[in-house]
């Protein structure tokens, strides 16, 4: 089984603008070539945060039943061991078994990677950053990540299925997500796919309200995969129909913050 290119670098299913889309013809019905590749179905997980016991069990029940995996974005920040993560999606991407999307954990993290005051620095990434600093080999996760994070691609759209960390946007129907997303300023549509639909100032909590409104613009016949926010935690996925026929599937179930990583397997 040929390998996948890495991200942000041409190869099959790619074009100079990133992951090919429904402009490039019909090449969005599969357009990491996994019919073509041999694989045997799509294995799509969840936020990770660190779990690195539940992405073990993921990752290689993907490799026994010939599964691509493709990671929804936050692998980190949590759980117990986040460079043990790290070093298992690379291994999937270096095998061309796995792709990971840009999550909004993936963008702060680098920022902090290259020493960029951020604001909010929370327990997670502390922690993350601590990880990192104490692992035999932080620093040649650290480079892979500042490189993985600019490159990995902000949503997936194959066939009626649309793959992204937060939430849908409409531009997502009809063109590939902007390249080296990762290392720029967020700006829309990006900013939908990573941050989801938000209110403006944050609740008591701190965090920000997140709404669910981009659900109603979901089409007829279209069902979008998200992890960010947390609807279950007891492992089982939580789906949502929208009026207009479209279908939402929210995949964090709370691994790494005291809930279960979940996955779902489709077929080709």
């Amino acid at each position: 089984m040929p390998p996948m290119p890495p991200c942000g670098k041409k190869g099959p299913g790619w074009s100079e603008n990133g992951l090919s889309g429904v402009d490039d013809g019909e090449a969005w019905l599969d357009p990491l070539k996994l019919r073509q590749r041999g694989f045997n179905g799509l294995r799509v997980v969840g936020d990770v945060h660190g779990d690195a016991r539940g992405f073990e069990a993921a990752a290689a029940g993907a490799e026994a039943q010939g599964l691509f995996l493709l990671q929804l974005g936050d692998l980190t920040d949590g759980g117990h061991d986040s460079p043990a993560v790290l070093r298992r999606i690379f291994g999937l991407m270096d095998a061309g078994r796995g792709l990971f999307l840009l999550g909004n954990h993936e963008h702060k993290l680098r920022r902090a990677l290259l020493g960029a005051r951020l604001r909010g620095m929370n327990e997670g990434l502390e922690r993350t950053l601590a990880e990192l600093a104490e692992a035999p080999d932080g620093e040649a996760l650290r480079t892979r990540l500042i490189t993985e994070i600019a490159h990995a691609p902000v949503w997936l759209r194959r066939g009626n299925a649309i793959f992204a960390h937060a939430a849908f946007h409409p531009a997502m129907l009809h063109h590939a997500p902007p390249p080296e997303a990762g290392a720029r300023r967020v700006e829309p549509p990006v900013t939908r796919a990573i941050y989801g639909q938000v209110v403006a100032g944050p609740k008591r909590d701190g965090y920000p309200e997140r709404l669910l409104h981009w659900v109603e613009t979901i089409p007829p016949g279209i069902t979008v995969y998200v992890g960010h926010d947390t609807r279950s935690t007891d492992g089982r996925p939580w789906h949502i129909r929208a009026r207009s026929g479209g279908e939402a599937i929210f995949l964090d179930t709370g691994a790494g913050k005291g809930g279960h990583l979940s996955w779902l397997d489709l077929p080709l």
